[in-house]
């Protein structure tokens, strides 16, 4: 009697389990992209902006991130905060023609940040986050940073697609966007994600997450309501069980 009330408690258990974990699962696999948080920053200000890098491939991990700073609204200044089991590199370069940043003339500035992992980098079903300190932010719109994700086997991902390339194709690979003046659009596929723990160091509390687009929000949602209904199913099975074994050993 003992070991029947065992097994059905643990399909029981397994039921819970299965759906709880659908349940937070399905929404996380959804927006798996490169974001930055905070994604809404002041012009003239610095920013701690910390980017969360998830591992999408189920096979290889990622080896290399390339930040891709912007040349035509310049940083003047970027710093990174290290990372155990990774190495980074600002790249300074001589900019195409002088930008003026705020009143003042540039000709030189950061163009790339490159993180490259020292061992195994970051395994399937991983994510870390990459903090850089910037400043300051030009007077403008809106600012994307288009990031280069590189595997262990050699693929490679493009996180480039601007706002504007966007609303054109909703397949395209999005860039992290900085807010300044724009406010995010209400479907935008931008908005940062992280850990709000992650970017406690920074200089602007990020926004709420803005809804992501029609299409993909229903994505998620379905996938929600089905793990709802599996984790509810799990709790039913769990008390028909308990049930079942009471008036049994009744």
């Amino acid at each position: 009697m003992q070991h029947t009330r065992t097994q059905k408690f643990t399909r029981a258990a397994v039921g819970i389990g299965a759906g709880a974990l659908l349940a937070i699962a399905a929404p996380l696999a959804a927006s798996a992209h490169v974001t930055v948080t905070p994604d809404q920053v002041e012009a003239g200000g610095w920013s701690y902006l910390t980017f969360r890098a998830p591992t999408e491939s189920d096979t290889a991990s990622t080896t290399k991130l390339e930040f891709h700073l912007p040349k035509d609204t310049p940083f003047t200044h970027v710093s990174y905060q290290p990372v155990a089991g990774w190495t980074a590199e600002v790249t300074e370069e001589t900019l195409p023609e002088p930008v003026d940043v705020l009143g003042n003339e540039v000709s030189e500035a950061p163009t790339e940040v490159v993180y490259t992992a020292e061992g195994a980098g970051i395994a399937p079903g991983q994510v870390q986050m990459f903090t850089l300190s910037v400043g300051p932010v030009a007077d403008t719109g809106s600012i994307a940073i288009p990031v280069t994700q590189t595997y262990s086997d050699g693929t490679v991902v493009e996180w480039a697609a601007t706002p504007e390339q966007i609303e054109e194709d909703d397949t395209l690979d999005p860039a992290p966007v900085l807010w300044v003046n724009d406010a995010p659009p209400a479907d935008d596929h931008h908005a940062g994600s992280g850990d709000q723990d992650a970017a406690a160091g920074a200089a602007a509390e990020a926004p709420e997450a803005p809804e992501a687009s029609a299409d993909a929000g229903g994505v998620t949602l379905g996938l929600s309501i089905a793990a709802l209904v599996i984790a509810a199913g799990g709790v039913l099975l769990g008390a028909v069980a308990l049930s079942r074994t009471r008036k049994a050993s009744a």
